[in-house]
């Protein structure tokens, strides 16, 4: 399986994914959260799989629109 690149884009946030599962555990994640930066570079580290995520978001309001919905992205790669 090659590369999967998603966008979304909400009221609240914006992200852009490409996931490859068979990668080398290379990331470059780029989001307003440092731990979830920090959460989702583990992930792809020991997961084996190449990991890139840009978001951006509301977090002044709250984090969880924002994790949410890189989850979301993340579950449809």
């Amino acid at each position: 399986m090659s590369e999967v690149r998603i966008e979304r884009k909400t009221a609240e946030t914006e992200i852009t994914l490409s996931f490859e599962p068979k990668g080398k555990g290379q990331f470059e994640i780029k989001t307003p959260l440092p731990f979830f930066d920090h959460i989702l570079s583990a992930f792809a580290r020991f997961g084996r799989f190449n990991l890139k995520v840009t978001a951006k978001g509301d977090v002044e309001v709250d984090a969880h629109h924002l994790v949410e919905d890189v989850a979301i992205v993340l579950g449809e790669a």
